[in-house]
């Protein structure tokens, strides 16, 4: 989905994303995924440039969820050492905490992608092999959209990560 990376979508977004993971019975990862996503866009707002544009991505191949947020500014996100007392700078230092894996690629002539995954093991049974599911953005094997039912089903209210 794309969207500005503005503190009123940041609730909006980690809704759909959990109605997402309940819709394909993956209700474990809701959690570490908002989490995750939440810090992402929080970077694209404090720090991206030359706007705070971005395209955020679901995908679930097998056993592992990747949530990807792309913006327009190609400098690379820095993990930072920051003390318990911080109250900001820690976002990526959470990521890295609650992920099996993250990082940065180049995304297009200008821009990037950060992306995290998630063991997705528990509720995949129901899932067919091999399948891609996903935002808009085609994967190697292609993707689906965000189901309309999972963006009905997003509840008023968002649970308080971070």
């Amino acid at each position: 989905m794309e969207l500005q990376a503005l503190p009123s979508r940041i609730g909006q977004v980690r809704r759909i994303i959990s109605a997402q993971l309940r819709y394909w019975h993956l209700d474990p990862l809701i959690d570490q995924a908002a989490l995750g996503v939440t810090e992402l866009l929080t970077n694209v707002h404090r720090h991206a440039q030359p706007d705070k544009s971005c395209t955020v991505d679901i995908e679930l191949l097998l056993d592992r969820l990747t949530v990807s947020v792309h913006d327009h500014d190609p400098r690379v996100p820095t993990v930072n050492e920051a003390d318990s007392f911080a109250t900001s700078g820690r976002g990526l230092a959470l990521i890295a905490a609650v992920s099996e894996s993250w990082g940065v690629r180049p995304s297009g002539a200008a821009g990037k992608a950060v992306w995290f995954t998630l063991p997705a093991t528990c509720g995949t049974s129901t899932l067919p092999p091999l399948a891609v599911y996903g935002s808009t953005t085609d994967g190697p094997f292609g993707s689906v959209p965000i189901s309309p039912e999972a963006v009905a089903a997003a509840p008023a209210r968002s649970a308080v990560v971070g």
